[in-house]
């Protein structure tokens, strides 16, 4: 594999998770080559192919169709890292009676050669923090060869896909398992814009269901091929890898996505994402943005140094006029509808680090001592500190009106900052316009907690391994929320349901406190039939709970 050439065969679970190597089950390798492979004179690679699952199912696929002994040494190619690993793969295709050529190296610095109607197999997916050094480097500029430049976020899949394109004859059909990341992190938007730049024809399988038993990456099925480029692509929505047989007689259901869009939204029927479109861009919603806009907050370079209780404080003899109040590191604390000054003083003294350490221009003798501490343990040579000056003075980002949340199990969090305090950069506030502020500071925080827009929130996220949905700060600002005529409008009817919200977000009851918005802002103020409503809800609850289900999984 690719991924990791320092690395041991992956023999053992530990080091095959390491390397990014998860066993494929034999019903989407089966699937994948049937799809693929399509008469006897096809020749097939599996790149990255380990102990040959796929080229094991190719053989079998070949036979079916005809092929006789004399063109097992044409038809089978495989590429692996590791010799062993490719010796194991050679010996269990002897035992089928199938031949196969298997090369040895790093896949990524094979020369592309267009000569393989079939491309098939499973990436190695390796996160970038481990993937890195000469393999990384092969890899994008792998990718750069197919005109096709990644971010340093990537992960190994991405190259990969791009550059087993590459070995495809111009009417080849490529196979692949696929993190579902594909559909939505930022990462992989060059890899669907490749997609639908390369082949005349793409396709994805999507699952109810984990596929990977005791794995918790959720993955698709790449299903392209032929050449020349296609404004759309197709998703079949499968129960099970047992059901993938039936697909290839179905009928698959079609997506246009916009330019730099993400394609969440074919895990939702159309039908759905039409009523979607036709609420949200109606005229009892608009983008964030036309309230205000989202911001990431400052960045100390050292939360530990910097971000301080006020029993540490205290005891540093730092004073008043040195410190600023700030939102403590961390969203945990920001659950309800506000921020408070008594929130703030709670989360003080039960030790959270409420205050960030801000000397002037001529810091007093305390902040002195405090800075040649830090100095004395490295905080001065941190990235972030070091490519400023002073080091020890943190710039500063406006005190916004709106905490956000943008890690999240459940949704983005929006929460009024009635404490005045500063934030960190793990959340982002949120400044709202200046004609908008005295009722978006009070309001909008309750008024967005509605389907439609815990909706918007799934299908605008970016999904990671663990359920984690996470947003930018362009998509905050794209989120749909009730208009600011809507609020005023209903502002009266608001402010009598915010006690009763708070209430319920305060118990834990995130249900509850939905639904009374969605009678108000819903089907009240927007006059949305039930059924709509219903079918709002129903689908935001699926996207959530498909994310939650396959984060409660374990990794193998």
């Amino acid at each position: 594999m690719a991924a990791d050439p320092a690395a041991p065969p992956p023999h053992d679970g530990a080091q095959r998770k390491a390397r990014g190597a998860y066993f494929t089950p034999t019903d989407v390798a089966r699937f994948i080559a049937v799809w693929a492979i399509r008469g006897v004179a096809d020749r097939v690679l599996e790149p990255s192919c380990g102990e040959a699952a796929f080229l094991t199912e190719a053989a079998a696929r070949l036979r079916e169709l005809g092929l006789d002994d004399a063109g097992w040494p044409t038809a089978l190619h495989g590429h692996e890292i590791h010799g062993e690993t490719a010796a194991v793969a050679r010996q269990l295709l002897a035992e089928l009676g199938a031949a196969a050529t298997i090369a040895e190296g790093d896949f990524f610095v094979r020369e592309a050669r267009p000569e393989f109607d079939a491309v098939i197999g499973n990436p190695p997916y390796v996160r970038y923090q481990h993937f890195s050094g000469e393999a990384r480097a092969h890899a994008l500029a792998a990718a750069l060869r197919q005109g096709v430049r990644l971010s340093g976020l990537a992960s190994s899949w991405a190259a990969f896909v791009v550059h087993a394109g590459a070995f495809l004859k111009p009417e080849g059909r490529l196979g692949l398992v696929l993190p579902a990341e594909l559909l939505s992190v930022k990462y992989a938007t060059e890899i669907r814009h490749f997609l639908l730049r390369r082949f005349a024809r793409v396709r994805l399988v999507l699952f109810d269901h984990l596929v990977f038993p005791g794995v918790l990456e959720d993955v698709v099925l790449l299903l392209a091929q032929g050449s020349g480029g296609t404004d759309h692509f197709e998703v079949y929505q499968a129960a099970r890898p047992q059901d993938l047989m039936q697909s290839l007689a179905q009928d698959w259901t079609g997506f246009h996505p916009r330019p730099d869009t993400k394609w969440t939204s074919a895990l939702l029927p159309a039908e759905v994402l039409a009523l979607y479109a036709a609420v949200s861009e109606g005229d009892g919603f608009e983008p964030m943005t036309r309230w205000g806009g989202s911001f990431l907050g400052s960045v100390t370079g050292n939360n530990g140094f910097f971000a301080l209780s006020p029993a540490r404080a205290a005891a540093l003899r730092l004073p008043a006029h040195e410190l600023l109040a700030i939102s403590p590191p961390g969203g945990r604390h920001l659950m309800g509808l506000q921020f408070d000054r008594a929130d703030w003083e709670r989360l003080g003294q039960a030790g959270a680090a409420t205050l960030l350490f801000a000397p002037g221009e001529t810091p007093t003798a305390a902040a002195r001592r405090y800075i040649a501490q830090g100095k004395r343990e490295g905080v001065g040579a941190a990235y972030k500190c070091r490519v400023r000056s002073p080091w020890w003075r943190v710039p500063l980002v406006d005190r916004p009106d709106l905490f956000c949340t943008y890690m999240n199990h459940r949704r983005p969090r929006l929460l009024a900052n009635q404490a005045d305090a500063l934030v960190l950069n793990s959340i982002y506030g949120v400044r709202l316009t200046q004609a908008r502020r005295d009722l978006g500071r009070r309001l909008l925080p309750l008024a967005a907690l509605n389907s439609l827009s815990l909706l918007g929130a799934e299908i605008g996220g970016r999904v990671y391994a663990g359920g984690m949905l996470k947003h930018e700060p362009r998509e905050i600002d794209a989120l749909p929320v009730p208009s600011a005529a809507l609020v005023a409008e209903l502002a009266a009817e608001l402010e009598a349901l915010y006690p009763e919200v708070a209430r319920l977000l305060g118990q834990g009851d995130e249900t509850r406190a939905t639904a009374r918005v969605d009678d108000l802002i819903l089907r009240h103020g927007l006059g949305l039939a039930r059924e709509a409503l219903d079918t709002l809800r129903a689908a935001r609850e699926y996207l959530l709970d498909r994310r939650l289900t396959r984060g409660r999984g374990t990794h193998g």
